[in-house]
């Protein structure tokens, strides 16, 4: 198998591999929420959007943690996922981005 047509199968077979990735870091983002949450107001609950007795203030601040810490996590997930890939197969999992596109006003 060439190494081109390799790439075309790879991000099939990566898919199993980064669901599982995924998944895991979905439970230890929950964790990290969790436990920054308690650290942040010392509350073992989260408020939720429609929480009615708590104010904008938290409400806002509960979901930009709670996104920023998922975002991180799940990046992370995929890298790592990516990373594994790339090492028992040589291929990197994802499209290679064509060379010169992109770069506005860098000619």
């Amino acid at each position: 198998m060439s190494k081109k047509s390799a790439k075309r199968k790879l991000p099939l077979v990566y898919q199993p591999v980064g669901f599982l990735f995924g998944w895991a870091g979905g439970l230890l983002a929950g964790y990290a929420f969790r436990t920054a949450w308690r650290a942040l107001r010392h509350e073992d609950d989260a408020p939720d959007a429609l929480d009615r007795d708590r104010g904008w203030g938290e409400v806002i601040l509960a979901a930009a943690v709670q996104g920023a810490i998922f975002a991180a996590a799940r990046s992370a997930a995929d890298r790592t996922g990516a990373v594994a890939i790339e090492r028992h197969t040589g291929v990197w999992p994802a499209k290679e981005k064509e060379k010169g596109k992109g770069k506005k006003g860098r000619d």
